[in-house]
């Protein structure tokens, strides 16, 4: 949709609110007229549109209303929020254009998640369910000083419902729906005297899965999850009050993590996927580290018989004759997914007041742990190739190697079958024809050869990524209530949060099948115990990451005269940070015999000038991990002028810094010449904003204008199968608009806008994955089949690189460039080679160059990913009441999503485009308000809408991972309350 198309269809729809198009949902926001939510947004109780900040806050009501379940329903009711999953467990909410884009062990997030004021580390909140919630508040722009760190984007804090000391009560809603959706929630709130108070709440949910499984027609993306929630209040005298909360969460089914894949398939196989379209295809399976490993030519340029390659690079790849299901809701997978997570929290707070004063205290504990695995392709491997490769293997475990010597000569090496026995037992155990084994990745490095697989007909692919997680914080804050023009908050806060074995995994039969080849053939021609090359799988594994972070801050709040307020604040940041890693695949020996953990091999030293292993050649000496450490600090804060014009409208303007705090990228494997750690991002942010109440509380309009200032904004890239980061500046601007109507008290209607220019600024210089050439005709794009990355290589005038790769790929037994098909936005050649030995082989002088991973390209005035252009949303709601004091309260919302990219490269392949989601509900409320019966569908056009996402590596085949909402889901809904 254009930009024109956008600004007409939002004029439509301001200028016919009768029309349910779209649904808002900020809260600035729905309550009956002349009621008044109170947030707080400045670490106090404040009324919403009395609090200077661009905030939007959503009570219970409005929640169950607007069908807001989750965090993915929660973007689609806020002006310039958007919310995805993302590729390694996580997800980005992202605000005004900034998001998470860093990924990695010791990334911060962009947008703080607090539970009841609260900061959570790594939390699973956006998997669950929201219930029982007191309500919501989404604060817009960087908090810098009561939040802090990491909150460049804003803030969502979720705050829950607290026990009430006065009455007994009770609550339950049973829902079922289509995919045999089942979901209960419930509530029971118990006083226990006149001082404490006791509320325990929980949720189930289980249903069918959203996508269907051709492999063995059965449903996958299931969900089967519950959380409980209980809390305790006690309040020994009328100045003190304490309250403590218990949560846990817990999942565990058949979610995809990454919905789907596309792809425009690359017939060389150099990229796997092409630069223009994303398709629903599959990539070249050629194009992957496993497939260039193990192929005919890689072993021929080891020395091994090209006859055991399981394919030819420039011959059909496995993935040849699949045909990928062109529906987002439909995969055909050998692999059924897993998906594990669980969350502890456990919070503790006290507010005693003191006089005109509040000292508030605060402690969360919170544990969390994920684990999620599934097909890395989403697709079926054919076999067929492999039947020569597997065949000549067993051959070689039966008998030996041949000698190709005359009689009397022994035909076979002597002792030589011991070194491919262990690989037929392991991979093939029921002979070339029989089940394909691939190395498990449930047991840390153990695989294939500890005797720790998973076998089918088909060669398998899967992949996972899995964390531990502990974390505390403890905070006081010391606030005053003075009669007069000055006020102020003190605070500070103390965290620290611990990660143990954060990896990501990938396996294939493939990967497994190289390792021993290559392994095998290594020692028997060195004379050493027959070994594989460990790990056989990829794994990226942080062993242990630690944060450690505190902060001191303090605002004063100063009524100039009677209606003009100065809000000053500001914070001192301190954060330290250490992580010990380690990439690993294929880079050690590991005899057959150790069944244990690999890294206990017989054969020493595995680091050392045996070259064997080095987890960090950044460092003199070898060790088997690489440690790090990196520390930060930052003054932060804000300054805000609010004007009074009348009581129902006010006006302010504000400046505010914020900064998240940098970390270290993970090694990498095989070693390239990127940063070890990469810097804290800071922002300054200019706002100005008005809030307004018309005609005694009928009509609430709400309207903000920011700049944004952006240094240092963390951007990760995929390097040798693993995410690093680097920095960029940007530049940021937007106008938001919040409207609630209510004509007469039983219409409500909710509008909001919003427009956001979200860009890199200044030149900044990256290769892009997609085009590794950068759209230069004379060079020459080139997969390294020694480790299936990309690089590129340029010439000093038309053809010269073509030439050189040409005579260096003849020596190694390779074909010369060819060109990619005209409809793949490649401008360049292509063609598979060795860029260490293309780069060894530039004459002096010649102006040839070997570029890895490619030509950088100027990426300046490139949209930053998952920032929509422009967002229009609204929502219109009646209550009819019946004689007998019951009612029926229909409600239709309607949000529009702008176009966004992807990725920080833009162009064509990775726009996302605009996309309408519709809801509808209606209930019937007993005139007690005791009961309910409600119906609902969501997404009413079924629309499979993309959220984000995530190009994977060169050695993956470069194909993207999207991510969409849910498809349509409708269903009726039981409940009652007392």
């Amino acid at each position: 949709m254009t930009l024109r198309a956008m600004v007409l269809a939002t004029s439509a729809i301001l200028a016919w609110p009768q029309m349910a198009l779209a649904q808002d949902s900020t809260t600035d926001e729905a309550e009956p007229q002349g009621s008044v939510i109170i947030v707080t947004a400045q670490r106090q109780s404040q009324s919403l549109q009395e609090v200077p900040i661009a905030v939007s806050a959503f009570d219970a009501t409005a929640l169950e209303s607007q069908q807001i379940e989750n965090a993915a329903d929660l973007q689609l009711t806020l002006p310039n929020v958007s919310f995805s999953k993302g590729n390694f467990t996580g997800s980005s909410f992202t605000i005004r254009g900034i998001g998470d884009l860093c990924v990695g062990v010791t990334c911060d997030a962009a947008t703080a998640i607090h539970i009841n004021g609260s900061p959570l580390f790594g939390t699973r909140l956006f998997e669950t369910e929201y219930f029982d919630l007191e309500r919501i508040e989404v604060l817009r722009g960087p908090q810098g000083t009561l939040f802090g760190r990491n909150a460049t984007s804003g803030v969502v804090n979720l705050v829950t419902a607290k026990p009430d000391l006065g009455s007994f009560g009770a609550a339950g809603e049973f829902e079922y729906g289509n995919y045999n959706s089942i979901k209960a929630e419930g509530m029971v709130n118990v006083p226990i005297g006149d001082s404490i108070g006791v509320r325990v709440a929980g949720f189930f949910l289980n249903r069918d899965g959203y996508t269907t499984n051709l492999f063995d027609n059965s449903d996958v993306d299931d969900r089967d999850m519950y959380a409980v929630r209980g809390s305790l209040r006690f309040e020994p005298g009328a100045d003190t009050t304490l309250d403590f909360m218990a949560y846990y969460f817990r999942e565990d089914d058949t979610r995809l993590r990454n919905q789907k894949q596309a792809c425009q398939r690359d017939p060389l196989g150099v990229l796997g996927c092409l630069n223009n379209r994303r398709d629903f295809d599959i990539t070249n399976a050629n194009s992957t580290v496993g497939a260039t490993l193990s192929s005919q030519e890689f072993f021929a340029i080891q020395g091994i018989p090209s006859v055991l390659g399981l394919g030819s690079l420039y011959g059909p790849d496995a993935f040849a004759g699949f045909d990928k299901p062109d529906d987002v809701r439909t995969v055909n997978t050998a692999y059924t997914p897993f998906y594990f997570a669980d969350e502890v929290q456990l919070q503790a707070r006290l507010e005693q007041r003191i006089g005109a004063m509040t000292l508030t205290a605060t402690g969360l504990y919170q544990d969390t742990e994920v684990d999620s695995r599934q097909d890395y392709f989403l697709g079926i491997q054919d076999r067929t190739g492999f039947a020569t490769a597997l065949n000549v293997l067993s051959g070689f475990a039966a008998n030996g190697l041949p000698t190709g010597l005359p009689a009397p000569a022994p035909a076979f090496v002597p002792g030589s079958s011991a070194y491919f026995t262990p690989i037929v037992e392991a991979l093939i155990p029921n002979g070339p024809g029989g089940l394909l084994c691939t190395s498990d990745n449930d047991d840390g490095n153990r695989g294939a050869f500890e005797g720790n697989v998973l076998c089918g007909e088909t060669p398998l692919s899967f992949d996972r990524s899995s964390e531990q997680r502990e974390s505390w914080s403890g905070e006081i804050l010391l606030s005053s209530d003075f009669d007069g023009a000055f006020n102020f908050l003190l605070g500070g806060i103390y965290a620290k949060s611990k990660t143990t074995d954060n990896s990501y995994y990938v396996n294939s039969f493939a990967l497994d099948y190289a390792s021993a080849i290559l392994g095998s053939f290594g020692t028997l021609a060195g004379g050493a115990p027959p070994s594989y090359f460990a790990t056989s799988m990829y794994r990226n594994n942080s062993l242990e990451a630690n944060l450690e972070s505190f902060g001191v801050f303090g605002e004063i709040y100063v009524d100039l005269t009677e209606r003009l307020t100065f809000t000053g604040g500001l914070r001192y940041n301190d954060d330290k940070k250490d992580v010990t890693a380690r990439t690993t695949l294929i880079s050690f020996l590991n005899p057959y015999a150790n069944d244990g953990e690999p890294f206990d091999s017989p054969i020493t030293p595995l680091t050392g000038p045996s070259g064997l292993f080095d987890a960090d050649p950044g460092t003199p000496g070898e060790q088997l991990t690489q440690f790090r450490e990196v520390g930060f600090d930052e003054i932060t804060g804000r300054a805000v002028l609010d004007y009074e014009v009348t009581p129902d409208n006010s006006i302010y303007a504000s400046y505010a810094r914020g900064y998240k705090s940098g970390g270290i990228n993970p090694p990498l494997s095989p070693v390239f010449d990127v940063a070890e750690s990469f810097g804290s991002e800071t922002i300054d942010a200019f706002e100005i904003g008005s809030k307004n109440t018309f005609a005694n509380g009928a009509l609430q309009l709400n309207a903000t204008a920011f700049y944004y200032k952006y240094s240092g904004l963390q951007l990760s890239r995929i390097v040798a199968r693993t995410s690093v980061n680097d920095t960029i500046d940007a530049d940021i601007w937007g106008v938001e608009l919040e409207s609630v109507i209510r004509p007469d008290p039983d219409w409500l209607v909710n509008l909001t806008f919003s427009y956001l220019n979200a860009e890199v600024a200044g030149d900044q210089f990256f290769s892009n994955p997609r085009d590794p050439g950068g759209g230069d005709p004379d060079a020459v794009i080139i997969k390294d089949i020694s480790n299936g990355a990309n690089c590129a290589v340029t010439g000093p005038a038309p053809g010269a690189a073509d030439a050189f790769v040409a005579g260096v790929n003849a020596a190694l037994g390779l074909r010369g460039p060819e060109e990619f098909p005209n409809d793949g936005n490649l401008a360049s050649s292509g063609a598979f080679s060795i860029c260490d030995v293309l780069a060894g082989a530039v004459p002096a002088g010649s102006g040839l160059a070997v570029l890895s991973p490619g030509v950088e390209v100027n990426i300046k005035g490139n949209k930053l990913p998952q920032a929509p252009e422009m967002k229009v949303s609204m929502g219109v709601q009646y209550t009819a009441t019946f004689d007998n004091g019951m009612t029926l309260v229909p409600r239709v919302d309607v949000a529009l999503t702008g176009e966004q990219y992807g990725n920080i490269f833009n162009g064509r392949v990775n726009r996302i485009e605009p996309f309408v989601q519709a809801n509808a509900i209606v209930q019937l409320n007993s005139a007690d308000e005791r009961w309910f019966v409600r119906g609902f569908v969501q997404n009413i056009f079924d629309s499979s809408s993309v959220t984000g996402l995530y190009l994977t590596d060169a050695s993956s085949g470069n194909f993207t991972n999207i991510y969409t909402l849910d498809p349509r889901r409708y269903g009726v809904a039981l409940g009652f309350s007392f």
